[in-house]
């Protein structure tokens, strides 16, 4: 059983929280450098957007090779981020490790309780 305490809840959480996942699907022939994507092109990104964590999956079983996860304090901060001129860095970087046309996924977080 989780401790009440360990649930946030509106009142330990005052402000929305945006995540953009990018999830990659696996197809027929598709291609996937996890090692350089966890060691350059997700640190690349999270100083790119000046985030200091971001959470990655690697795929066991299901429709995605690989997903990671940002979080932003708000969808305008998200906006801008993605605005951000070395965003052009990032996307170019893509190429690097892939060759999957990612999905995006932009959520709030919604606490329980």
């Amino acid at each position: 059983m989780i401790p009440e305490t360990a649930v946030p809840t509106t009142e330990t959480r005052s402000h929305q929280v945006i995540r953009l996942s990018v999830l990659y699907p696996s197809s027929e022939g598709a291609t996937f450098d996890h090692d350089y994507y966890r060691a350059h092109h997700v640190p690349l990104a999270m100083l790119a957007w000046g985030l200091s964590t971001a959470q990655v999956d690697k795929g066991v079983d299901g429709p995605y090779v690989a997903a990671v996860h940002f979080e932003f304090d708000s969808i305008e901060a998200m906006r801008a981020a993605l605005g951000a001129e070395a965003t052009g860095e990032v996307t170019a970087d893509v190429a690097n490790y892939t060759n999957i046309t990612p999905v995006l996924q932009t959520s709030e977080i919604v606490p329980l309780g």
